[in-house]
């Protein structure tokens, strides 16, 4: 019972630091980007899609830890199935396909509390890169050199 409990608390640790990594990787690659004196749309766009992209591979990773330890337990019979579970409970979808078993449910609700905190935390985030694409004080007044920074 108590790996069912302490298990969790570690995939959610697990996670926070994959998170993490993949903002602070992403906003520094951001904050290199010179900052153009008129922000042109494909170059907001391509800066969107970085974004997109840095935080969909963090929540895919999350989602193959979570799925890793299911397929390790045998709870489901393999990754690809674990996967799909795991993906449609972070992102609390859930379809109800698959279920886990009574003893293993309280790790599903574990999972989507994550995936509820995670996707919040790159919803602040982009909030955040769009909020300073377009609301921030323009370079040659701030001295900023890169989009990210402050």
């Amino acid at each position: 019972m108590l790996i069912r409990l302490v298990m969790p608390a570690v995939l959610l640790a697990v996670c926070v630091v994959v998170h993490a990594l993949a903002m602070t990787v992403m906003l520094r690659r951001l904050s290199r980007i010179p900052r153009p004196k008129v922000l042109h749309f494909w170059h907001a766009v391509s800066i969107l899609i970085l974004v997109a992209a840095s935080m969909l591979s963090a929540h895919l990773s999350e989602i193959a830890s979570w799925a890793s330890v299911l397929t390790w337990w045998k709870i489901f019979p393999d990754f690809r199935t674990s996967f799909y579970f795991s993906a449609v409970t972070y992102t609390t979808v859930g379809y109800g396909d698959l279920v886990l078993p009574d003893q293993w449910r309280i790790f599903a609700a574990a999972e989507a509390l994550t995936g509820i905190l995670m996707c919040g935390w790159s919803t602040g985030v982009l909030f955040a890169v769009v909020s300073r694409m377009y609301f921030a004080p323009s370079p040659e007044i701030t001295g900023a050199e890169g989009i990210g920074r402050r």
